[in-house]
């Protein structure tokens, strides 16, 4: 089936490469950095994997990510609006990064010289997995002979009932980046207590604590059902997926825990796809987040 436009998202969106290869994304890559002078494309330069096993190696080192510049949307728009095709651009949540204004300035860079250049950037207002999970709803629209105006129209609708429920493995990255500084006043100094976040509409919000991984786990599970219970629809008409930092046995055996528990709550789900957070987030969650993202689908069952 040929484009009826073309999907590109700044490497936030934590797609394997190989999958955004099949599924014909283009991916502009954040820059990460473990010295503030080395900046290096993530899954260019440097893979996730590397990157992670630098964090658990080099304990008491934070490392840095810098967004896409202006030239590097610049490079990706060129091609479609030379060949005349419409370009939906999917940005990270704007709160946490300047990657869409980026994409914007290259915008008006590229229509300046293609005046009738069709290129739509929009703020995902989330990120991570949950954003890859956004960037693969657009994927669905296209493949499915959606056009160009009304997915766009699809995916400003659904884009408000994303969520992610997560933890991670402890407060260090978390105080250190600053950025969520109301979740790290939450938990204190307290010995071995952990947060539970939940991310909605471009913000994070503290979802509780607890000692240890096992009970952070459990409220994170507890978030998603209370998600679900609120609902109006049925979960074959969301996009699930687990999160994961360095340890891919512990997504996985989450995800199998997860799926055991909504069966049992009377949730018929067949899968769960499990993907590894990328640097982008990394440097703020440190080497053991995990969690869920949750959103609508843009074409219902």
């Amino acid at each position: 089936m040929s484009e009826t436009f073309h999907i590109i998202s700044d490497g936030s969106c934590d797609l394997p490469p190989e999958l955004a290869r099949e599924k014909n994304i283009t991916i502009v890559p954040f820059y990460v950095s473990f010295d503030d002078e080395h900046y290096l494309k993530e899954n260019i330069d440097i893979t996730v994997r590397d990157f992670y096993q630098q964090m658990v190696d080099k304990k008491g080192v934070f490392p840095k990510s810098s967004m896409p510049s202006v030239s590097d949307y610049e490079e990706a728009f060129l091609p479609f609006a030379k060949a005349g095709m419409p370009v939906i651009c999917i940005c990270i949540t704007t709160k946490f990064s300047g990657s869409m204004q980026s994409a914007l300035n290259a915008r008006a860079l590229i229509l300046e010289r293609y005046q009738a250049a069709q290129i739509t950037v929009i703020d995902a207002t989330v990120n991570t997995v949950l954003q890859g999970q956004y960037v693969l709803e657009a994927v669905s629209l296209r493949d499915n002979g959606i056009g160009y105006r009304e997915a766009i129209d699809r995916l400003e609708k659904i884009k408000s009932t994303g969520r992610i429920f997560f933890t991670v493995g402890n407060m260090e990255y978390l105080k250190h980046g600053g950025r969520i500084g109301k979740v790290a006043a939450l938990a204190g100094g307290i010995l071995d207590i952990r947060p539970v976040i939940t991310l909605k509409e471009g913000e994070i919000f503290p979802s509780g604590i607890d000692r240890g991984r096992k009970r952070t786990l459990q409220k994170v599970m507890e978030l998603l059902l209370e998600y679900l219970k609120e609902g109006s629809l049925s979960i074959e008409n969301y996009s699930l997926a687990v999160g994961y930092g360095y340890d891919m046995e512990e997504g996985k055996a989450f995800r199998d825990h997860a799926l055991t528990v909504l069966r049992e709550k009377g949730y018929a789900i067949d899968e769960m796809p499990v993907y590894q957070i990328g640097a982008t987030i990394g440097v703020h969650t440190g080497p053991y987040p995990l969690g869920f993202g949750i959103i609508e689908k843009g074409i219902h069952a």
